[in-house]
């Protein structure tokens, strides 16, 4: 296989997207820590829109970018990425809240910003469709329609159970104190399955179902399908 000029526009779509998603998630994280309490994400810069604020250059740009182009080139593969975390302090929050509530919180806020995200920009190309400006699936309209899928995968993906990612913290917040031991042990080396998980082939078309499903819904519950 080539690397086309079409695919090479679309690696450079999936990147930007990607860039987007990814700052809305982390920002999610921040906002919701610094609401109940914990300035720090506040007094690091990251409770804010601005995509640079949350992008590692690494994991956000730099693999993605080369991910993406390997997999457009071969067929084989595909880009992934992570952003950069939001440091917080839950003995920083404010009374009321417990510690764990205020985890399973901060966990979830993240996942649930790609959700908004996703429903935001469905409903603005509804919008456009309506008005005739855009069709549903060419040209503008098939990239907001990608934007609304990846969000969606972001948000299943992000759910597993694995360290660090939200699914694990949350996981992590509802165990029994008698078996956090172990689960701290196995966070060690999570990364490392975690890693693996992401160069498993095909792997995405576990993530792409349930967004699939969660994409056409919403589009039916906007009217345009």
């Amino acid at each position: 296989m080539e690397l086309t000029p079409e695919k090479i526009r679309w690696t450079l779509i999936y990147v930007l997207v990607l860039l987007i998603s990814v700052a809305l998630h982390e920002f999610g994280h921040a906002f919701m820590a610094d609401r109940l309490g914990d300035d720090t994400p506040r007094r690091q810069g990251r409770v804010t829109l601005n995509p640079l604020a949350h992008a590692d250059p690494i994991g956000t740009l730099l693999l993605p970018l080369m991910g993406s182009l390997f997999s457009a080139a071969t067929g084989h593969g595909g880009g992934f990425g992570w952003g950069k975390p939001v440091q917080w302090q839950p003995a920083r929050i404010r009374r009321g809240v417990s510690m764990s509530t205020a985890k399973i919180l901060v966990a979830m806020a993240g996942p649930g910003m790609n959700v908004v995200l996703a429903i935001v920009v469905a409903s603005v190309h509804a919008v456009l469709i309506s008005q005739h400006v855009v069709a549903i699936s060419t040209g503008v309209g098939e990239i907001l329609m990608f934007a609304v899928f990846l969000n969606f995968v972001l948000f299943f993906f992000n759910l597993l159970p694995i360290p660090p990612l939200d699914g694990g913290h949350v996981v992590h917040s509802f165990m029994p104190y008698r078996y956090r031991d172990a689960y701290d042990s196995f966070a060690r080396y999570s990364p490392f399955l975690l890693l693996l998980l992401m160069m498993t082939p095909k792997l995405g078309i576990v993530f792409s179902w349930p967004a699939q499903f969660c994409l056409i819904h919403l589009y039916h519950l906007l009217g345009v399908v």
